[in-house]
């Protein structure tokens, strides 16, 4: 294989392989993440509680741009995925006290 666009085409086949089994564990995990957020929702709607917790909120941004930081992945990126995820799930708590 020393023809370096064969080759080319074979790192590039590998990386989108597993680029797809990433995507794959993203939906898998969100999807378990979103089932007990659900839970979440459904218990604060039977015990009255509001559907946000800022402090949590606040102490889990923190928490995950120090991890995004020790993976190497980009903090701010991180911080708008993890602000996009709580508002989904302040969204459906909110729908659960409907």
């Amino acid at each position: 294989m020393n023809n370096p666009v064969t080759r080319a085409a074979a790192l590039l086949k590998h990386h989108r392989e597993s680029i797809d089994r990433l995507d794959a564990i993203l939906v898998y995990t969100l999807a378990e993440r979103f089932k007990h957020t659900q839970a979440v929702g459904k218990l604060k709607a039977e015990h009255e509680l509001p559907p946000s917790d800022p402090s949590r909120e606040a102490a889990q941004i923190a928490r995950l741009e120090d991890l995004a930081k020790e993976a190497d992945l980009d903090p701010d990126f991180a911080k708008a995925f993890l602000n996009f995820i709580i508002q989904e799930v302040i969204r459906h708590h909110k729908k659960h006290q409907k």
